[in-house]
């Protein structure tokens, strides 16, 4: 019980947050791999489904950007993008000390797909 009044709290205090308001955030897991963004995406995306009914994936100019969001609030966000020799990714999180619904299945499958 004392979880969940801290996490509605939390909710509340955080008001909406952006994608963009996560990148002004430390990343969670900076890396490279050799897979191009589009087969990075593909392998992550459905571990994400399937963890959070709710995610999304866009194509960028550069690459791939996966969400996780509710209620107004994006708790997880993989930007991939091109680099020299296949991928770069960067992942951030929301509140990365807070567990929560499926985050280790997410964080598990942006460091399986590397």
């Amino acid at each position: 019980m004392r979880v969940l009044i801290c996490a509605v709290g939390l909710a509340i205090l955080a008001g909406c947050v952006s994608p963009s308001d996560l990148k002004a955030n430390s990343p969670t897991t900076k890396a490279v791999t050799k897979k191009s963004p589009r087969e990075y995406a593909l392998c992550v995306f459905p571990q994400w489904q399937d963890a959070r009914s709710e995610a999304t994936i866009s194509e960028t100019q550069n690459g791939y950007r996966l969400v996780i969001a509710a209620m107004n609030l994006t708790d997880e966000l993989l930007e991939v993008s091109k680099a020299e020799a296949g991928s770069s990714v960067v992942f951030y999180q929301r509140v990365p000390w807070m567990p929560g619904v499926g985050r280790s299945a997410i964080e598990g499958a942006v460091k399986s797909c590397l």
